[in-house]
């Protein structure tokens, strides 16, 4: 008669049972493991995709990294960013990346897409959209000559304030699987926080341009300061509420005489804008008393923003420009300020460098010292704040050496492209704003 084993008990599982169910039981375990990293891998990129967008100030690289950081997200070849018109019915902007330059040729000359085939889908039913098959989408209108082939796609739009904005659209996963629907829940989420960055600098453009109207409101447009040739130019700071206190001015004076002022009151509020336009007020007061040297009306206006304002500490230059001979005399003082840049004809630039004196709002009982210099016919002075020079990556030294070749570089231009190029090559981070006046001598 068969029967159990001696000690074998008949309710307990066959030894190589506990080993299958085990063996199963740490599978199912493992997969899960990887399942759960993979999700948190895609939580991290989705994280590490919001804050790369959200660090962009300007509207074009955030439009661009929005299109690169969902490409990034979900492993996709092709993507693009299509802006809708204010109507919603067609694209006034087509932002691509993943092109390459053999396809962007091939391209070229086709315009923005009309938003027409499974694009124009989207546009007219801005639900997520995954297509396995484009050219077999209901919708599809085929691509235009030159277009790369691209099968799969994966489309979201993009909302503002309720409105739809655009759509992102993404074509191809680089391991050539069609986009899943876990691709399709990242790209949504991704969408939701680049409308909140579309928001952030469409706003942060609002209120930069807001002040820098602002602290236009406050600088004088030049006069006509013949036989001199003059232009100016002022560019705000990078953030919108960094108000400066930069400023430049010019008046004529009698017998073909002119005096220029550049000047930067320290802070970056509505308090060092105002106290900018109530120095350059003063000092414009004292300027038409041609009896007094630069360094005189200079140590007149410090001591009188001291007994009657509580003005932030200011650096300036202040310079009377006369005639002298065949050619001009410069005669300048400086409050802690930065030096005139001198371009004489057939000459590389260089810095006036003489004693500062110390800044307005320091020592009102300090000595000024007076400067002077000849300059021939066709000279250029450029006066300038330190907004255009200051890098925290560079010494001083550096910058103005920087500055001083693109001075030489762009000195044969017309002096307002002259200012321009300065304004646009500047060796500075830009974080604050940067006057810049630059005045010529007539030519012989």
């Amino acid at each position: 008669m068969a029967g159990h084993g001696e000690g074998e008990d008949p309710g307990r599982p066959h030894l190589p049972d506990l080993h299958l169910r085990l063996r199963t039981e740490l599978a199912s375990i493992d997969e899960q493991l990887r399942f759960l990293l993979a999700a948190m891998d895609r939580l991290q990129g989705l994280l590490d995709a919001v804050v790369s967008i959200s660090r962009e100030v300007e509207l074009p690289d955030v439009l661009h990294r929005i299109v690169t950081t969902a490409m990034d997200l979900v492993g996709a070849r092709y993507g693009a960013l299509g802006v809708l018109s204010e109507s919603g019915e067609h694209l006034e902007q087509f932002i691509t990346a993943g092109l390459s330059e053999q396809e962007r040729a091939g391209l070229a000359g086709t315009g923005l897409p009309r938003g027409l085939g499974v694009l124009g889908h989207l546009i007219h039913h801005p639900e997520p959209l995954r297509v396995d098959s484009i050219p077999a989408h209901p919708s599809s209108a085929g691509f235009p000559s030159g277009h790369p082939r691209m099968d799969t796609l994966l489309g979201v739009a993009i909302s503002v304030r309720g409105e739809i904005y655009g759509d992102l659209y993404l074509s191809e996963r680089r391991d050539g699987l069609p986009f899943d629907v876990h691709d399709e829940n990242m790209v949504i989420a991704l969408a939701s926080a680049a409308g909140i960055a579309i928001e952030k600098v469409r706003l942060f453009e609002r209120v930069r341009l807001g002040a820098e109207q602002f602290q236009r409101l406050l600088l004088p447009t030049l006069p006509d300061l013949r036989p001199f040739t003059a232009a100016a130019i002022y560019r705000p700071a990078a953030e919108p509420s960094q108000l400066g206190g930069d400023w430049y001015d010019a008046i004529p004076l009698a017998d073909d005489t002119v005096a220029v002022v550049i000047g930067d009151v320290v802070g970056h509020d509505l308090k060092a804008a105002a106290s900018m336009a109530s120095t350059r007020n003063m000092l414009r007061a004292l300027l038409f008393d041609q009896g007094n040297p630069p360094s005189a009306i200079l140590a007149q206006l410090d001591r009188t923003l001291h007994a009657i304002t509580s003005n932030p500490v200011t650096t300036t230059t202040l310079a009377r420009i006369e005639p002298e001979g065949p050619g001009w005399r410069l005669h300048w003082s400086t409050a802690g300020h930065v030096p005139p840049l001198l371009i004489a004809p057939g000459r590389a630039a260089e810095y006036l460098f003489a004693e500062p004196g110390v800044p307005l709002g320091v020592d009102p009982e300090q000595p000024r010292p007076d400067h002077d210099r000849f300059l021939p016919p066709d000279s250029t002075v450029v006066f300038f704040t330190d907004g255009l020079v200051e890098h925290p990556e560079h010494s001083i030294d550096v910058s103005l050496g920087r500055l001083a070749d693109l001075a030489t570089v762009y000195a044969a231009l017309p002096l307002q492209e002259f200012v321009q190029a300065l304004a646009d090559h500047h060796p500075s981070d830009g974080h604050d704003d940067l006057a810049i006046l630059a005045l010529r001598t007539p030519h012989p």
